[in-house]
């Protein structure tokens, strides 16, 4: 059976953690961010469609272009940050199927061929995978920044051009600096939120 995590890892990955707005002078190596990857890739999706499809970016060009397509707010936070994700879906996941799902992968392929089965399941469970990527990040002693706020359409253009790749949303990924991090807003209660059916 498995043990629940201890506090402080809870702590660590919901508990305390928080969205940072700004970030130390600390790189983010590139084994990280594939063990972040390497760690989020099994998080459940429908029909292991996997369809998230990532963006990392941290050269000076790449910054500077989803800076300039991103929300005056946000763009110091990409400026600044060591790595900042676009997080995107495929809308041609199901090519992967065969690799992925082996032994049901041709009745799937029919099922996600209708165009709006596909764009639906693609977005629900890319979004997904975003999340996990935070999950992970976190889970791996790294702050995170998610945000919207940008130009979907231009990011598309300029990062997953010839694809079918649609951007969901973004999220820098670094050593957060404590002064860019707003008071904590409140959550709704479990009352407020749920209820028993």
């Amino acid at each position: 059976m498995t043990a629940a995590l201890f506090d402080h890892s809870l702590d660590q990955i919901f508990r305390s953690a928080r969205t940072f707005n700004g970030w130390a002078d600390r790189p983010v190596e590139d084994a990280t961010v594939r063990e972040i990857y390497d760690l989020m890739k099994w998080g459940p999706t429908s029909a292991n469609s996997s369809p998230a499809r990532f963006v990392l970016v941290r050269s000076a060009d790449g910054k500077a272009t989803l800076a300039g397509l991103a929300a005056e707010p946000n763009k110091p936070k990409i400026l600044k940050a060591p790595v900042t994700v676009i997080i995107g879906h495929d809308l041609d996941f199901a090519g992967e199927l065969p690799k992925l799902l082996p032994h049901n992968a041709e009745v799937m392929q029919k099922y996600f061929a209708a165009p709006e089965v596909a764009a639906m399941t693609a977005m629900r469970n890319g979004t997904l995978q975003g999340a996990y990527l935070i999950v992970a990040a976190r889970a791996l002693g790294l702050d995170c920044g998610p945000m919207s706020g940008f130009d979907n359409a231009g990011v598309d253009k300029a990062f997953f051009s010839g694809t079918r790749i649609q951007s969901n949303f973004i999220c820098s990924i670094g050593h957060g600096d404590p002064a860019s991090v707003f008071p904590r807003n409140p959550r709704l209660s479990f009352e407020e939120a749920g209820r028993w059916a």
